[in-house]
């Protein structure tokens, strides 16, 4: 596969696996087409043409160095200068590959939030309502993210003479969606039952072996779960802590995310909700290898690094290296 091959793929799976319908997503798009269009040719200069395409804003081929076939790839929920470095010493990668967002998919990480609002939606809180706060956020994520250093990996690449792409809503939706499988599949009754369904998953296995499997954060293993949303597993960062409260109202009782503030925390139990934090690294992992399985079943060799769990689910093709294995052993 080349590059934009690759890059393709995601956003198809992204799609697939959005909670949103394809129907939501092509007007979406178009909307934002016909803004563009309204545009003067001075301000179509710098936009980002690619988001006419894709929904996702923080998924983006972010250097070429070298448009080739690719064959092996050094995977990582974070991708840092070091990383690069580390590309250099193993060598013969063709592609580095960073869950989280760099460059111009860091730098406009906010539009991608605007999925919230849907999936809030489609939870019973009121759009307006979601809406509003959810913009609240956005405003709160540019402030914070625009004073960072967005290119410094992308330039290490550049001067190392590397590939990079990030892909990051793409394998949250790709986990959002196999979690809300599991849920609506296991319909777990009390909190302690969605603890033993989340560590049945081996990504949240291996990773309560290090310390840091799924934890309740907000109420207590005897608690019912009520209904369980998934609204802060995908949708670029974290919502407004005042959303709690909506969710509640809207018969919500047990949230299901990566990762929560003091703030969050403290809104969340005001508003009598259980939280269930699966694990950061862990349901990153997830979502990126149910992505790098497609991959795999395409022929690329992948090296795990920073933070990722590898764990493939591909088992005819685990079976099949086992089998070679046992007539290589014979042949020796």
């Amino acid at each position: 596969m080349k590059i934009k091959e690759i890059y393709n793929l995601a956003i198809k799976l992204g799609i697939e696996a959005d909670f949103r319908s394809k129907k939501e997503i092509k007007k979406l798009l178009k909307r934002k087409k016909d803004k563009f269009e309204k545009l003067s040719n001075k301000e179509k200069e710098g936009f980002d043409k690619e988001s006419l395409i894709s929904p996702y804003s923080d998924t983006r081929v972010l250097n070429i160095s070298q448009d080739k076939e690719i064959k092996r790839i050094l995977v990582g929920i974070e991708i840092d200068p070091a990383e690069i470095l580390l590309a250099k010493e193993l060598g013969n990668i063709d592609l580095v590959v960073s869950h989280h967002p760099l460059g111009k998919a860091l730098a406009n990480l906010h539009e991608v939030m605007d999925l919230q609002i849907d999936v809030l939606n489609q939870y019973g809180v009121p759009i307006n309502i979601a809406e509003k706060l959810t913009n609240e956020k956005i405003s709160e994520v540019v402030r914070r993210l625009n004073p960072d250093n967005h290119q410094r990996t992308v330039d290490t690449t550049r001067l190392l003479k590397f590939n990079l792409i990030c892909i990051h809503t793409v394998c949250d939706n790709l986990a959002a969606h196999f979690l809300k499988e599991k849920i609506n599949q296991a319909k777990p009754e009390r909190i302690e039952d969605l603890m033993s369904l989340l560590k049945e998953i081996e990504e949240y296995k291996r990773s309560g072996e290090i310390g840091a499997g799924p934890k309740i954060f907000v109420g207590n293993k005897e608690n019912r779960c009520g209904k369980i949303a998934l609204t802060e597993i995908t949708g670029g960062a974290s919502g407004s802590p005042k959303l709690y409260e909506k969710l509640a109202q809207a018969g919500i009782g047990t949230v299901v995310g990566m990762h929560i503030s003091e703030e969050h925390k403290k809104e969340a139990e005001a508003a009598n909700l259980n939280v269930v934090i699966a694990g950061h690294m862990s349901t990153d992992s997830l979502g990126v290898n149910l992505f790098l399985d497609e991959l795999e079943k395409r022929g690329i060799d992948i090296i795990p690094c920073s933070g990722l769990i590898r764990v493939s689910r591909i088992k005819k093709r685990k079976k099949l290296k086992k089998n070679y294995e046992k007539i290589l052993v014979k042949k020796s």
